[in-house]
């Protein structure tokens, strides 16, 4: 940690603080802000350094450190954003071809367990729902005592 900070008293007695001193006590650093990002590191670990490939100055391993992490959670979020939008477009498919299947004049879909037509009648007062985990887990029980039996 750094020293603490002492005012000078002065011949008139004014006390004077380097406003440089007050910056390092609150954490900032003395150091030139530059214009480079440092996007591209480079870590060597023969010399155990951190370097900016484009402007070639050297990086504190707590700011490389950093934007990894940033790095890590920006395609942490992409990748559940793709996956959302993957369920998604998976329902309107699944819509989407039952909205084809209806437009036919002379067809209707099927039910694909019981074989039945569903007629766009059947569906106009509302659908009956259940939970989709139960119902993936019933059909994942049939499935093994199906195999067995066979």
């Amino acid at each position: 940690m750094s020293e603490p900070i002492v005012p000078m008293d002065y011949v008139h007695g004014m006390k004077v603080v380097d406003i440089g001193d007050l910056r390092v006590a609150r954490g900032m650093s003395r150091r030139v802000h530059t214009a480079c990002r440092h996007l591209r590191l480079a870590f060597d670990t023969s010399e155990r350094r951190v370097y900016c490939q484009d402007c070639e100055q050297d990086v504190e391993p707590f700011d490389a450190f950093l934007q990894l992490v940033e790095r890590h959670h920006h395609l942490e979020a992409k990748a559940e954003k793709i996956r959302q939008d993957a369920a998604h477009t998976v329902t309107s498919r699944a819509a989407k071809r039952i909205d084809e299947a209806w437009r036919s004049r002379k067809m209707a879909p099927c039910c694909p367990h019981c074989k039945a037509a569903i007629l766009p009648e059947d569906v106009v007062n509302g659908l009956s729902k259940t939970n989709m985990e139960w119902e993936v887990r019933r059909r994942a029980a049939r499935a093994t005592t199906d195999n067995k039996e066979q």
